[in-house]
Protein backbone atom coordinates (compact mmCIF):
# COMPACT_ATOMS: atom_id res chain seq x y z
CA UNK A 1 0.00 0.00 0.00
CA UNK A 2 1.40 3.62 -0.96
CA UNK A 3 2.19 6.14 1.67
CA UNK A 4 -0.09 9.29 1.92
CA UNK A 5 0.54 12.63 2.38
CA UNK A 6 -2.35 14.90 2.97
CA UNK A 7 -2.47 17.88 1.31
CA UNK A 8 -4.75 21.16 1.71
CA UNK A 9 -5.16 25.43 0.28
CA UNK A 10 -5.86 27.05 3.07
CA UNK A 11 -6.72 30.77 4.05
CA UNK A 12 -6.22 32.88 7.03
CA UNK A 13 -10.10 32.50 7.74
CA UNK A 14 -10.35 28.89 7.78
CA UNK A 15 -7.16 27.70 8.51
CA UNK A 16 -8.54 25.97 11.76
CA UNK A 17 -11.10 23.79 10.28
CA UNK A 18 -9.01 23.31 7.36
CA UNK A 19 -6.24 21.58 9.76
CA UNK A 20 -9.06 18.98 11.34
CA UNK A 21 -9.89 18.16 7.94
CA UNK A 22 -6.00 17.59 7.39
CA UNK A 23 -5.31 15.34 10.69
CA UNK A 24 -8.96 13.24 9.08
CA UNK A 25 -7.30 13.30 5.56
CA UNK A 26 -3.98 11.61 6.61
CA UNK A 27 -5.89 9.60 8.76
CA UNK A 28 -4.35 10.53 11.86
CA UNK A 29 -6.43 8.97 14.34
CA UNK A 30 -5.18 5.74 12.90
CA UNK A 31 -1.73 6.76 13.02
CA UNK A 32 -1.12 7.27 16.77
CA UNK A 33 -1.62 4.94 19.53
CA UNK A 34 -4.83 5.26 21.52
CA UNK A 35 -4.60 5.79 25.09
CA UNK A 36 -1.22 7.28 24.83
CA UNK A 37 0.23 10.64 25.56
CA UNK A 38 1.09 12.29 22.67
CA UNK A 39 3.89 14.74 22.23
CA UNK A 40 3.67 17.88 20.31
CA UNK A 41 6.92 18.82 18.98
CA UNK A 42 6.93 22.41 18.07
CA UNK A 43 10.20 23.79 15.85
CA UNK A 44 11.99 26.73 16.68
CA UNK A 45 14.52 27.04 14.47
CA UNK A 46 14.83 30.91 16.06
CA UNK A 47 13.37 32.59 18.86
CA UNK A 48 12.82 35.36 16.86
CA UNK A 49 9.04 35.42 15.40
CA UNK A 50 10.60 35.01 11.74
CA UNK A 51 8.06 33.67 8.99
CA UNK A 52 8.18 30.48 8.10
CA UNK A 53 11.13 29.46 10.58
CA UNK A 54 8.67 28.30 13.30
CA UNK A 55 5.80 26.16 13.95
CA UNK A 56 3.03 28.66 13.00
CA UNK A 57 1.08 29.26 16.17
CA UNK A 58 -2.44 28.59 14.15
CA UNK A 59 -0.60 25.24 13.14
CA UNK A 60 -0.46 24.97 17.08
CA UNK A 61 -3.63 25.28 17.48
CA UNK A 62 -5.23 23.69 15.03
CA UNK A 63 -3.37 20.27 15.27
CA UNK A 64 -4.88 20.33 19.15
CA UNK A 65 -7.91 21.23 17.96
CA UNK A 66 -7.45 18.32 15.73
CA UNK A 67 -6.16 15.82 18.00
CA UNK A 68 -8.82 16.48 21.07
CA UNK A 69 -11.43 16.17 18.76
CA UNK A 70 -10.25 12.66 17.91
CA UNK A 71 -9.98 11.96 21.32
CA UNK A 72 -6.42 12.25 21.96
CA UNK A 73 -6.92 14.60 24.95
CA UNK A 74 -3.70 14.06 26.96
CA UNK A 75 -1.36 16.35 25.42
CA UNK A 76 1.66 17.85 26.37
CA UNK A 77 4.40 19.62 24.32
CA UNK A 78 8.41 19.06 24.49
CA UNK A 79 10.57 22.16 24.01
CA UNK A 80 14.57 21.92 23.14
CA UNK A 81 16.99 24.27 23.05
CA UNK A 82 20.52 24.55 20.90
CA UNK A 83 23.09 26.78 21.62
CA UNK A 84 21.82 29.48 19.02
CA UNK A 85 17.76 29.46 19.95
CA UNK A 86 16.29 29.99 23.08
CA UNK A 87 13.13 27.92 23.83
CA UNK A 88 11.34 30.24 26.51
CA UNK A 89 11.99 33.09 24.33
CA UNK A 90 10.75 31.12 21.35
CA UNK A 91 7.50 29.82 22.73
CA UNK A 92 6.75 33.46 24.19
CA UNK A 93 7.38 35.61 20.72
CA UNK A 94 6.00 33.22 18.61
CA UNK A 95 2.95 33.21 20.49
CA UNK A 96 2.49 29.86 22.28
CA UNK A 97 2.16 30.58 25.27
CA UNK A 98 -0.96 31.72 25.21
CA UNK A 99 -2.55 28.50 23.29
CA UNK A 100 -0.99 26.41 26.00
CA UNK A 101 -2.90 28.25 28.58
CA UNK A 102 -6.29 28.08 26.75
CA UNK A 103 -5.49 24.02 26.38
CA UNK A 104 -4.07 23.54 29.70
CA UNK A 105 -1.14 22.06 28.04
CA UNK A 106 1.72 21.11 29.77
CA UNK A 107 5.29 21.56 28.55
CA UNK A 108 8.01 19.81 29.37
CA UNK A 109 12.18 21.24 28.48
CA UNK A 110 14.44 18.26 27.43
CA UNK A 111 16.91 20.27 29.15
CA UNK A 112 15.95 20.29 32.42
CA UNK A 113 16.47 17.28 35.00
CA UNK A 114 13.16 17.88 36.75
CA UNK A 115 11.32 17.41 33.34
CA UNK A 116 13.01 14.18 32.23
CA UNK A 117 16.45 12.04 32.42
CA UNK A 118 18.57 11.53 29.63
CA UNK A 119 19.21 7.54 29.33
CA UNK A 120 21.39 5.07 27.72
CA UNK A 121 19.15 3.47 24.51
CA UNK A 122 20.51 0.51 23.03
CA UNK A 123 18.94 0.86 19.54
CA UNK A 124 17.73 -2.91 17.90
CA UNK A 125 18.28 -1.21 14.24
CA UNK A 126 21.88 -0.82 13.18
CA UNK A 127 22.95 2.76 13.51
CA UNK A 128 25.03 4.37 10.27
CA UNK A 129 26.61 6.71 12.29
CA UNK A 130 25.04 7.44 15.77
CA UNK A 131 27.27 4.88 17.63
CA UNK A 132 29.90 6.45 15.99
CA UNK A 133 29.46 9.95 16.52
CA UNK A 134 28.70 9.40 20.27
CA UNK A 135 30.82 6.24 21.20
CA UNK A 136 30.61 6.92 25.06
CA UNK A 137 26.34 5.78 23.53
CA UNK A 138 23.31 7.17 22.17
CA UNK A 139 21.33 8.79 25.30
CA UNK A 140 18.06 9.67 24.86
CA UNK A 141 15.22 11.38 27.31
CA UNK A 142 13.25 9.04 29.08
CA UNK A 143 10.20 10.88 28.90
CA UNK A 144 9.78 10.37 25.07
CA UNK A 145 9.59 6.73 25.76
CA UNK A 146 6.27 5.09 24.71
CA UNK A 147 4.62 8.19 23.93
CA UNK A 148 2.82 9.20 20.29
CA UNK A 149 4.71 12.03 18.40
CA UNK A 150 3.73 14.49 15.99
CA UNK A 151 5.58 16.90 14.94
CA UNK A 152 5.40 20.33 13.32
CA UNK A 153 7.79 21.45 10.99
CA UNK A 154 7.24 24.36 8.49
CA UNK A 155 8.14 23.93 4.43
CA UNK A 156 11.58 25.37 4.50
CA UNK A 157 14.98 24.91 2.62
CA UNK A 158 17.83 24.48 4.91
CA UNK A 159 21.62 25.09 4.38
CA UNK A 160 23.32 21.78 5.02
CA UNK A 161 20.35 19.49 4.28
CA UNK A 162 18.56 21.30 1.41
CA UNK A 163 14.93 20.56 2.55
CA UNK A 164 14.44 20.13 6.37
CA UNK A 165 10.69 19.19 8.00
CA UNK A 166 9.76 16.21 9.62
CA UNK A 167 12.98 14.15 9.98
CA UNK A 168 15.30 17.19 11.09
CA UNK A 169 12.59 17.85 13.49
CA UNK A 170 13.67 15.01 15.45
CA UNK A 171 17.03 16.40 16.10
CA UNK A 172 16.67 18.57 18.71
CA UNK A 173 14.57 16.61 21.17
CA UNK A 174 16.54 13.34 20.29
CA UNK A 175 19.98 15.04 20.95
CA UNK A 176 19.47 17.53 23.19
CA UNK A 177 21.55 20.80 23.03
CA UNK A 178 24.61 19.65 20.83
CA UNK A 179 23.08 18.32 17.66
CA UNK A 180 25.31 20.25 15.69
CA UNK A 181 28.17 17.31 16.80
CA UNK A 182 26.39 15.81 14.14
CA UNK A 183 26.29 17.99 11.24
CA UNK A 184 29.13 16.32 9.51
CA UNK A 185 27.36 13.25 8.84
CA UNK A 186 23.67 14.98 8.98
CA UNK A 187 22.36 12.92 6.44
CA UNK A 188 22.69 10.10 7.92
CA UNK A 189 21.97 11.43 11.32
CA UNK A 190 18.44 12.15 10.60
CA UNK A 191 18.25 8.37 9.03
CA UNK A 192 19.39 6.94 12.33
CA UNK A 193 16.73 9.20 14.50
CA UNK A 194 13.87 8.16 11.98
CA UNK A 195 14.80 4.14 12.93
CA UNK A 196 14.85 5.22 16.96
CA UNK A 197 11.27 7.14 16.33
CA UNK A 198 9.96 3.93 14.92
CA UNK A 199 11.12 1.69 17.84
CA UNK A 200 10.56 4.29 21.01
CA UNK A 201 7.48 5.84 19.75
CA UNK A 202 3.80 3.96 19.52
CA UNK A 203 2.40 6.41 16.90
CA UNK A 204 4.02 8.92 14.48
CA UNK A 205 2.26 11.81 12.90
CA UNK A 206 3.53 15.09 10.99
CA UNK A 207 1.68 18.20 10.38
CA UNK A 208 3.34 20.86 8.33
CA UNK A 209 2.68 24.15 7.68
CA UNK A 210 3.68 25.78 4.63
CA UNK A 211 1.20 28.96 4.69
CA UNK A 212 4.23 31.03 5.08
CA UNK A 213 7.54 28.67 3.11
CA UNK A 214 10.98 29.62 3.48
CA UNK A 215 13.23 29.96 0.75
CA UNK A 216 17.31 30.15 0.57
CA UNK A 217 19.04 30.95 3.65
CA UNK A 218 17.36 28.33 6.07
CA UNK A 219 16.46 27.37 8.48
CA UNK A 220 16.53 30.54 9.68
CA UNK A 221 17.82 33.33 7.38
CA UNK A 222 14.94 33.30 5.00
CA UNK A 223 12.79 35.19 2.30
CA UNK A 224 9.48 34.29 3.37
CA UNK A 225 7.16 33.17 0.94
CA UNK A 226 3.44 32.54 0.52
CA UNK A 227 2.46 29.56 -0.48
CA UNK A 228 -1.29 29.00 1.39
CA UNK A 229 -0.97 25.16 1.62
CA UNK A 230 -1.16 22.50 4.74
CA UNK A 231 0.36 19.22 5.03
CA UNK A 232 0.31 15.93 7.08
CA UNK A 233 1.14 12.46 6.80
CA UNK A 234 2.10 9.29 9.55
CA UNK A 235 5.40 8.55 6.72
CA UNK A 236 8.06 10.80 7.54
CA UNK A 237 9.61 10.29 4.96
CA UNK A 238 7.36 10.81 2.15
CA UNK A 239 6.14 14.04 3.89
CA UNK A 240 9.44 15.35 3.43
CA UNK A 241 9.56 14.04 -0.11
CA UNK A 242 6.44 15.99 -1.05
CA UNK A 243 7.39 19.15 0.46
CA UNK A 244 10.95 19.38 -1.52
CA UNK A 245 9.13 18.70 -4.58
CA UNK A 246 6.61 21.67 -4.11
CA UNK A 247 9.63 23.64 -3.52
CA UNK A 248 11.40 22.41 -6.62
CA UNK A 249 13.74 19.86 -5.42
CA UNK A 250 14.35 16.23 -6.79
CA UNK A 251 13.81 14.52 -3.38
CA UNK A 252 16.06 11.65 -4.49
CA UNK A 253 18.56 14.15 -5.17
CA UNK A 254 18.46 14.90 -1.33
CA UNK A 255 20.69 12.60 0.64
CA UNK A 256 18.53 11.67 4.02
CA UNK A 257 15.22 11.27 1.79
CA UNK A 258 17.37 8.88 -0.44
CA UNK A 259 18.51 7.06 2.32
CA UNK A 260 15.96 6.60 4.26
CA UNK A 261 13.93 5.48 1.50
CA UNK A 262 16.52 2.87 0.31
CA UNK A 263 16.28 1.79 3.90
CA UNK A 264 12.81 0.90 3.82
CA UNK A 265 11.63 3.38 6.44
CA UNK A 266 8.82 5.60 4.43
CA UNK A 267 8.93 6.61 0.63
CA UNK A 268 10.63 9.26 -0.73
CA UNK A 269 10.12 8.65 -4.00
CA UNK A 270 6.93 10.93 -4.59
CA UNK A 271 5.40 9.01 -7.95
CA UNK A 272 4.75 5.90 -4.94
CA UNK A 273 2.94 8.72 -3.09
CA UNK A 274 -0.52 9.09 -2.47
CA UNK A 275 -1.01 12.64 -2.90
CA UNK A 276 -4.80 12.88 -1.14
CA UNK A 277 -7.05 16.54 -0.63
CA UNK A 278 -6.41 19.44 -3.24
CA UNK A 279 -4.51 18.58 -6.26
CA UNK A 280 -0.63 20.52 -5.89
CA UNK A 281 1.04 18.10 -7.80
CA UNK A 282 1.58 20.72 -10.42
CA UNK A 283 3.44 22.94 -8.36
CA UNK A 284 6.95 23.40 -8.77
CA UNK A 285 8.11 26.61 -6.37
CA UNK A 286 11.67 27.15 -7.53
CA UNK A 287 13.32 27.64 -4.13
CA UNK A 288 16.96 27.60 -4.05
CA UNK A 289 19.41 27.08 -0.92
CA UNK A 290 21.38 30.35 -0.95
CA UNK A 291 25.28 31.07 -0.28
CA UNK A 292 26.90 33.40 1.66
CA UNK A 293 30.18 33.89 3.77
CA UNK A 294 28.42 32.77 6.84
CA UNK A 295 27.58 29.70 4.46
CA UNK A 296 30.84 29.04 2.99
CA UNK A 297 32.44 28.99 6.66
CA UNK A 298 29.69 26.66 8.06
CA UNK A 299 30.83 24.35 5.09
CA UNK A 300 34.33 24.73 5.79
CA UNK A 301 34.02 23.71 9.08
CA UNK A 302 31.64 20.44 8.81
CA UNK A 303 32.04 19.25 4.93
CA UNK A 304 35.52 20.86 4.01
CA UNK A 305 39.27 20.33 4.58
CA UNK A 306 38.65 21.28 8.29
CA UNK A 307 35.68 19.40 9.23
CA UNK A 308 38.23 16.82 11.50
CA UNK A 309 38.65 20.29 13.81
CA UNK A 310 35.19 20.70 15.09
CA UNK A 311 35.16 17.56 17.67
CA UNK A 312 38.28 19.37 19.18
CA UNK A 313 36.71 22.91 19.39
CA UNK A 314 32.74 21.51 19.98
CA UNK A 315 33.77 19.60 22.76
CA UNK A 316 35.38 21.56 24.95
CA UNK A 317 35.31 24.84 26.60
CA UNK A 318 36.60 26.71 23.41
CA UNK A 319 32.74 26.03 22.31
CA UNK A 320 32.08 29.18 23.99
CA UNK A 321 33.85 31.03 21.29
CA UNK A 322 31.82 29.74 17.54
CA UNK A 323 28.76 30.17 20.16
CA UNK A 324 29.32 33.19 20.66
CA UNK A 325 29.95 34.84 17.44
CA UNK A 326 26.91 32.75 16.40
CA UNK A 327 24.93 34.35 18.90
CA UNK A 328 26.27 37.68 17.80
CA UNK A 329 25.89 37.51 14.18
CA UNK A 330 22.26 36.14 14.31
CA UNK A 331 20.43 38.15 17.19
CA UNK A 332 22.77 41.18 17.36
CA UNK A 333 23.14 41.58 13.71
CA UNK A 334 21.12 39.90 11.43
CA UNK A 335 17.91 40.18 13.17
CA UNK A 336 17.77 44.33 13.86
CA UNK A 337 19.13 45.26 10.70
CA UNK A 338 16.98 43.48 8.57
CA UNK A 339 15.09 40.07 9.91
CA UNK A 340 12.82 42.27 12.27
CA UNK A 341 11.76 44.27 9.18
CA UNK A 342 11.08 41.61 7.34
CA UNK A 343 8.60 40.39 10.37
CA UNK A 344 7.28 43.78 10.76
CA UNK A 345 6.63 43.75 7.39
CA UNK A 346 4.10 41.19 7.42
CA UNK A 347 0.89 42.50 8.85
CA UNK A 348 1.01 45.06 6.19
CA UNK A 349 1.50 42.41 3.33
CA UNK A 350 0.23 39.41 3.70
CA UNK A 351 -3.38 38.13 5.34
CA UNK A 352 -1.21 35.55 7.93
CA UNK A 353 0.95 38.39 9.23
CA UNK A 354 -2.45 39.78 9.94
CA UNK A 355 -3.26 36.87 11.51
CA UNK A 356 -0.41 36.19 13.16
CA UNK A 357 -0.74 40.30 14.78
CA UNK A 358 -4.33 38.97 15.66
CA UNK A 359 -2.70 36.09 18.08
CA UNK A 360 -0.51 38.54 19.33
CA UNK A 361 -3.41 40.67 20.69
CA UNK A 362 -6.11 37.77 21.53
CA UNK A 363 -3.99 34.49 22.55
CA UNK A 364 -5.97 31.53 20.09
CA UNK A 365 -8.25 32.40 17.16
CA UNK A 366 -10.38 29.87 18.77
CA UNK A 367 -11.31 32.08 21.41
CA UNK A 368 -12.97 34.67 19.41
CA UNK A 369 -13.88 31.87 16.37
CA UNK A 370 -14.82 28.69 17.88
CA UNK A 371 -14.47 25.88 15.88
Amino acid sequence: MKSKVAILRTRPESVLHDYARLFDLAGGTQALAPGATTILKDNISWHFPMPAANTTPWQLEGTILALRAAGFDDLVCVQNQTVVTNAFKGEDLNGYVPIFRRYGLGVRYNFRSEDMAWVRYRPAAQMRVLDRIYPEGIYIPDYLLGKNMVHLPTVKTHVYTTATGAMKNASGGLLGKHPHYTHTWIHETLVDLLALKKEIHPGLLAVVDGTISGNRLGPRLMEPVVKNVILASADQVAIDAVAARLMGFDPMQIRYIRLAHEAGLGVGDTREIEWVGDDVSNQSWGFRVGRSTHTFLAWLAWFGPTRSLPKLVLRTPLVAVPTLIGEIEQDYLYWPLKFRNVAERRPRETGWGCLFEEYQRQGTLASTNPV
